[in-house]
């Protein structure tokens, strides 16, 4: 695969309306990527399904994001020179799962394509594949495809793992370490993690905002530790005298549910940890983020894992235990 990968030149930009858009804007990469826009002396505006987020003090104009009204989705766009999209789903849930994701995602590229939308710069995620066994990664191939097809020029960015700011997994390693005697690990642990900065991400989306040109780019950090390694490091940084123990890769997730259940949240999936295992959370690609996740760690240790980030209350609205 190449890392970062022009797929041909498209027709310099006529008009700059000085409004870009972008989708989840109060959630955690839209938001790292709505203040980096704002802060360059952008407007920004976004489709969102969390509109009560917005505060009065908000930069940011708020539309609604309904895949189900192609009108209102054109209108919500028109006006807009870039649009920046982060919308997902990290795991199915309810009537929500990753072929409906497929679908939304292509409905907001064809209404993005008949507002005039002049550059689309999507967030996709490393290695997707269409013949993955995994709905996630098959389904990230089908809404670039879908992407390439709409005509508009465009920039995708490929993320393993993000961290920084309010992100959920290193926080949430962090938390249960903090409390539990004993960490459980499949299998050897030997599978790595390339992570990138959120704020990184952002400004490289920025960077790619800006270009003419279709391009395909890792969004990776220069840090490539190993499951294991990453855990030590972030057990060392907090404190914590937890006891890490191996256990079979079919029994984690058996694990992580129970916990899940008695935490209210979905902690890991079978499918995310068949994805780390089989190391798609890692590239061996240039780098394109310059914050070094080791330095990151001794930093924020004093505040990571203080409180649980709980991912069904964030994107689903369902209510935390």
């Amino acid at each position: 695969m190449t890392t970062d990968s022009a797929t041909g030149p498209k027709s310099a930009r006529l008009t700059d309306t000085g409004l870009d858009a972008v989708t989840g804007a109060f959630s955690y990469s839209g938001r790292a990527i709505a203040t980096a826009l704002t802060d360059s002396g952008r407007q920004v505006r976004t489709l969102t399904g969390h509109p009560n987020r917005a505060t009065s003090a908000s930069r940011i104009e708020v539309r609604p994001l309904d895949f189900d009204d192609q009108i209102g989705l054109v209108a919500s766009l028109e006006g807009v020179t870039t649009l920046y999209n982060t919308y997902w789903v990290r795991f199915a849930h309810q009537r929500i799962d990753h072929d409906l994701a497929v679908e939304n995602s292509r409905a907001l590229f064809q209404a993005a394509r008949r507002a005039g939308v002049e550059r689309i710069v999507h967030v996709s995620i490393t290695h997707p594949s269409v013949d993955s066994a995994l709905p996630y990664f098959r389904g990230k191939t089908l809404v670039e495809r879908a992407l390439a097809e709409t005509g508009v020029s465009y920039a995708v960015l490929r993320p393993a793992i993000l961290f920084g700011g309010d992100g959920v997994l290193l926080n949430n390693i962090a938390w249960l370490l903090r409390r539990l005697p004993v960490f459980a690990i499949g299998g050897r642990g030997d599978y790595r993690i390339r992570a990138v900065h959120v704020d990184d991400l952002a400004q490289l989306c920025l960077e790619k905002g800006a270009q003419r040109f279709d391009s395909v780019t890792d969004a990776v950090g220069p840090e490539r530790p190993t499951f294991v390694e990453l855990v030590n490091s972030i057990k060392n940084a907090v404190g914590s005298r937890s006891l890490l123990v191996h256990v079979p890769g079919a029994v984690l997730p058996i694990l992580s549910r129970a916990v899940g259940v008695a935490l209210g949240d979905v902690l890991l999936t079978r499918d995310e940890y068949r994805a780390m295992a089989d190391g798609l959370a890692d590239t061996e690609g240039p780098t394109t983020g310059a914050t070094a996740l080791s330095d990151w760690l001794v930093e924020h240790a004093p505040v990571l894992g203080l409180t649980y980030a709980n991912e069904l209350k964030r994107h689903f609205n369902v209510a935390s235990r």
